[in-house]
């Protein structure tokens, strides 16, 4: 890969999303910015970081649970930067509530990531050479946890695509990893920083994870060497 490379960071408005695009663009890549209408803003506001790096930056407003955006989302992508080479389907989201509600979170957690990697892997192999497509799971998709069951399935559901995709596309040299964190420095719902303290006194170093953690990660799994 090479310092015109460019990656398509989801769910990258703020928190982990908006730490792996500016890592990213350290690193070299051009970046595809995609979030929800409610985001744009802080979306323009990375944006314009980005650029001031140095490198390009576009935005793309789209619902990752939807094929049609999705799917726009890759092709534009194309068109403007011209090429693809690292996708990070990171948008998620965490719900304790029932019902529909249940539903939107395996919509976005599973089916968006399911569709970032089948048109990232379309386009990849289309292109013809090595690409990295990346996916946010968590630590609930390794073990269970309790009260949070539908977000634990639709991490569950993650962990299996990743390991298939990581089988059906290698032969094309293309990687399929997830990072799987444990509650980070962040608030994605009223009662998260709680569960982050809590989850601190299960760590050995009493430490809580912080974006720019995971962007390591990421940075590492987007480069050659991974």
């Amino acid at each position: 890969m090479t310092e015109r490379s460019v990656a398509l960071v989801t769910g990258s408005a703020r928190g982990i999303g908006r730490a792996i695009a500016l890592r990213l663009a350290n690193d070299g890549f051009n970046l595809a910015l995609n979030d929800i209408a409610s985001q744009k803003e802080n979306l323009e506001i990375l944006c314009g970081e980005i650029e001031g790096l140095g490198r390009k930056a576009v935005i793309y407003i789209a619902d990752v649970s939807k094929e049609d955006e999705v799917k726009a989302m890759v092709d534009e992508t194309v068109e403007v930067l011209g090429r693809l080479d690292v996708m990070v389907a990171n948008a998620g989201m965490c719900l304790r509530f029932s019902g529909l509600m249940d539903n939107h979170v395996f919509a976005v957690n599973t089916r968006g990531v399911f569709l970032c990697y089948k048109y990232a892997a379309m386009q990849m192999v289309k292109q013809g050479w090595d690409g990295r497509i990346i996916g946010a799971n968590s630590v609930a998709g390794m073990r269970a946890q309790s009260r949070v069951c539908p977000y634990s399935a639709s991490k569950f559901a993650v962990r299996g695509l990743t390991q298939s995709a990581a089988v059906e596309l290698g032969p094309h040299q293309i990687t399929v990893n997830a990072y799987a964190p444990a509650p980070a420095n962040l608030v994605l719902t009223p009662e998260f920083p709680l569960k982050v303290r809590q989850s601190e006194n299960t760590v050995a170093l009493k430490k809580t994870g912080q974006p720019g953690d995971l962007a390591s990660l990421v940075s590492y799994l987007a480069s050659p060497e991974s």
